[in-house]
């Protein structure tokens, strides 16, 4: 059975998804569940290619704080050394028959008061050097809190999408025949309007015995809605203008194959345009399944309570 006799015409295929059509460069796949890129770069130096604003914008809020948090305790042990380096005599109340712990303890406390400029004046500096140290730390301290009060607010007026994805994509029945099918919901109490998806096929072929990458963008029975109130649906009809037109449950399992999709949508709190991304592979493709609803009446009538426990909830179901 040749590779590529499922497939219509190589010229549907396109060429400006942004990634290689050389299949042996690929590793893994192309987009992440999270969205972003599965790629590391290489050739120039670290300090070059790495933004240090994103990288603290794209943290978790766990990791973000931690990191704050780290930062803070490392400029503190780090002055608090100066200071103890500097000796008995740096610091009023930095007494010669204190413990070398104790003496420690003491330039740590005041470090810290230091640099949040806080300065409760039981502990102060005596004599040049220990005044330049601190003087240089409050600085430090000033332009660090200001940076990470940006930071705090970039991460909290950030326009996010808040949208979830179904852990699977489906070959579901449709209409008398087959679709490829994903859904998505909003989890958190924004209002998306005019949400749009695009959904971009990526299969790996054989041509002229060369696996290559080829990019078919997928039609979709509707591409764009109103009103993300509920849950979308995404569905993929598989007619004869489909690049997966005639695939058998054993050509999705035996294929290379990712769906990667962006979600765009305008979000009426923050009057911005909000986008997510995501990725299925054929590892997390079901055939011959359906959706379940995840949504129902209250018990009072008076309101729709949307099941985001269920948005991946789904039966097996024949063609």
């Amino acid at each position: 059975m040749g590779q590529t006799r499922h497939f219509k015409t190589s010229d549907q295929a396109i060429n400006n998804s942004g990634f290689s059509p050389n299949s042996n460069a690929e590793g893994g796949r192309l987009i992440n569940k999270d969205g972003s890129y599965n790629l590391r770069k290489s050739g120039i130096p670290l300090l070059e290619r790495l933004s240090i604003y994103h990288t603290m914008l794209g943290l978790s809020n766990f990791a973000f704080i931690m990191s704050v948090f780290g930062i803070y305790a490392v400029l503190n042990i780090l002055f608090a050394s100066i200071y103890v380096f500097l000796g008995p005599d740096s610091l009023y109340d930095l007494g010669s028959n204190q413990s070398m712990i104790g003496r420690y303890l003491t330039a740590f406390f005041f470090s810290s008061q230091t640099l949040t400029t806080v300065g409760y004046g039981h502990i102060s500096p005596a004599g040049l050097p220990a005044n330049i140290v601190a003087s240089i730390e409050s600085f430090i301290g000033i332009m660090s809190f200001a940076l990470v009060t940006g930071l705090f607010f970039a991460r909290f007026s950030r326009p996010k999408a808040y949208i979830r994805f179904s852990d699977n994509m489906l070959v579901a029945p449709y209409k008398g025949g087959r679709a490829i099918m994903f859904r998505l919901a909003t989890y958190k109490n924004n209002q998306l309007a005019n949400a749009e998806t695009q959904v971009t096929a990526a299969l790996h072929v054989l041509v002229n015995g060369k696996t290559e990458t080829q990019f078919y963008p997928l039609q979709l029975e509707f591409s764009k809605i109103n009103s993300l109130a509920i849950s979308w649906t995404v569905v993929h009809p598989i007619t004869e203008d489909s690049p997966f037109w005639n695939f058998t449950e054993q050509d999705f399992k035996q294929r290379r194959i990712e769906l990667m999709i962006s979600m765009w949508a305008f979000d009426d709190h923050f009057s911005n345009t909000v986008q997510q991304r995501t990725s299925y592979t054929k590892d997390e493709l079901v055939f011959g399944a359906r959706f379940l609803p995840m949504y129902n009446r209250s018990e009072d009538g008076k309101f729709t309570r949307v099941l985001l426990d269920k948005l991946s909830a789904y039966e097996l179901t024949t063609f």
